[in-house]
């Protein structure tokens, strides 16, 4: 007869602390009751935490097969790179934020809790709402730029079927008013399907991704077919050469890379919360996301490579690619794809997140739902028109600077939970602010520090050469102009350190005798 496993040790009566490791509260326990609880984001029971090494991998698969990743990795062709530089640049970026990502995806499976109840332990519980209403932010734009692709294929493809009038018209600021209008028939479709519920958008993921990688190949053959082989599509060398010139692109494309998951990094817990296991999330998100990121890039940048040998000239976006076939058939195909890809991705990666941000912002008043159709409405107010149109705009001032922004959160989480906590969390302090995390009026100073001084260092240099962007020619701040092709880098490392220095030598009283008090086993 086997031996029964040993029974799970109590915290103080309050939490329960798991053979593996994992931390729950007892079966039925009400959290204390206040201002900062709802449905949304109390912790997942243990019984329900069911996720595992093929449940990560395939949700890597489903947000890593989207239009904007292609257009990351068919920018870097566009801006100068050739396929293979390019090709490094995504692999190395993808393997370096996959570190962040696993290192705040352990909080999320031990606790099973949500990132903004995550970012309650270092910012304090009034003070999460900081980093989670800019990760919000930043969600809403990813979500605008998804919908506005979204758009651009509804557009081509009534053009194709209503002709001259509608793919001319008037042009309304900038664009046809029948592209405005397929972006809001687009925005309302996602609204309607937000509003039917989630389930069905689950359902929609599991076919969505494997058809955009048949939809990839596809176009890849087609465009070898074009360019007459694949030796044209390989011959395509950059001017860059692999000395300065390439260097200089090489560190603020990587910093975009890494921006380009820099929000996930932070929310991931809002997934791994579903953790049956650390080991499901730690070896689930290695294997989906490096290797998905990868090859779906070297599709990317073979046909944007085909289309500088075919037109002689790069064409980063899929929508405009696609729009190059003669085939009805194949158009119509390729559109369907398109736009099954940017629902099901926009949903899953891009309304999540900041559906709990805003719930976390006023719990009683805002659900999962509202949370969703507000962040539907904000991403308009982004103008992801401008964001998308041109390549050096996206890469570099859209993904760098937001990547320096969210590098400096993750500097604290991960300062927070590892450095001073050693991952030991009181769950119920979380949600009460006669807790432990409520510090001072429900803010940590400390966090607010490193935050100020991590965002200063990491965006303070963003600059616009040639005047081509938002920032001034000579940045922000001149003399911290250097710093600026690694704000991810730096707001990471700046952050990390001057919190970790606060809280070791500056720490709260209370929370530091609390903390010694509840031994969770790594």
């Amino acid at each position: 007869m086997s031996e029964a496993p040993p029974a799970p040790t109590p915290t103080a009566a309050r939490q329960i602390i798991h053979p593996d490791g994992r931390v729950s509260l007892p079966e039925g326990a009400p959290l204390p009751a206040g201002p900062y609880v709802n449905d949304d984001l109390q912790p997942v029971p243990i019984s329900k935490r069911t996720w595992g090494v093929g449940s990560f991998t395939a949700l890597w698969v489903s947000m890593s097969v989207q239009i904007p990743a292609w257009t990351l990795a068919s920018g870097l062709i566009a801006v100068g790179m050739d396929w293979r530089q390019a090709i490094l640049t995504i692999a190395l970026g993808n393997l370096i934020v996959l570190v962040p990502m696993v290192l705040t995806g352990h909080a999320g499976a031990r606790y099973g809790i949500p990132f903004p109840v995550f970012a309650r332990a270092s910012f304090g519980l009034r003070g999460a709402n900081l980093p989670a209403l800019i990760r919000g932010a930043v969600a809403c734009g990813w979500y605008g730029i998804q919908t506005w692709v979204g758009g651009q294929g509804v557009h081509i493809l009534a053009g194709r079927m209503l002709g001259e009038r509608w793919s001319d018209a008037t042009v309304v600021g900038g664009q046809p008013w029948t592209m405005w209008l397929s972006f809001g028939l687009f925005w309302v479709i996602q609204l309607v399907i937000i509003l039917w519920g989630m389930e069905g958008v689950r359902r929609v993921q599991v076919w969505a991704a494997p058809l955009m990688l048949v939809g990839g190949v596809a176009l890849l053959v087609w465009m070898v077919r074009e360019a007459g082989g694949l030796g044209p599509l390989l011959a395509v060398n950059s001017d860059l050469g692999w000395g300065a010139d390439f260097w200089k692109l090489f560190f603020p494309s990587l910093m975009a890379i890494i921006g380009f998951w820099s929000t996930l990094s932070l929310n991931i817990s809002d997934f791994t919360r579903f953790s049956s296991s650390q080991r499901a999330q730690v070896v689930g998100q290695s294997l989906g996301l490096p290797t998905t990121m990868a090859a779906f890039a070297l599709l990317a940048v073979m046909v944007t490579a085909g289309t500088q040998a075919v037109y002689g000239a790069p064409l980063w976006d899929p929508v405009e690619i696609v729009a190059q076939m003669s085939s009805g058939l194949a158009l119509l195909f390729a559109i369907f794809i398109l736009l099954l890809a940017t629902v099901s991705t926009n949903i899953a990666a891009n309304l999540v997140g900041p559906a709990y941000d805003l719930a976390n912002l006023r719990p009683k008043l805002i659900g999962f739902r509202t949370g969703a159709v507000i962040t539907c409405v904000i991403s308009v107010g982004i103008f992801p028109w401008r964001l998308i149109a041109d390549p050096n705009m996206y890469i570099f001032t859209w993904l760098g600077t937001v990547g320096g922004l969210l590098g400096t959160v993750g500097g604290i989480l991960i300062a927070d939970y590892w450095l001073l906590r050693r991952a030991r969390m009181d769950l119920p302090s979380l949600y009460s602010r006669d807790g432990r995390y409520w510090y001072t009026g429900g803010w940590n100073w400390r966090a607010l520090v490193a935050f100020v001084a991590g965002t200063v260092l990491a965006v303070g240099g963003s600059n616009s050469p040639e005047g081509q962007g938002p920032f001034p020619t000579d940045g922000l701040i001149p003399f911290l102009v250097p710093l600026a092709d690694y704000g991810w880098l730096v707001g990471l490392f700046s952050s990390l350190l001057l919190h970790w220095a606060l809280g070791r030598f500056l720490p709260d009283p209370r929370q530091r005798a609390a903390e010694e008090d509840s031994p969770t086993p790594l």
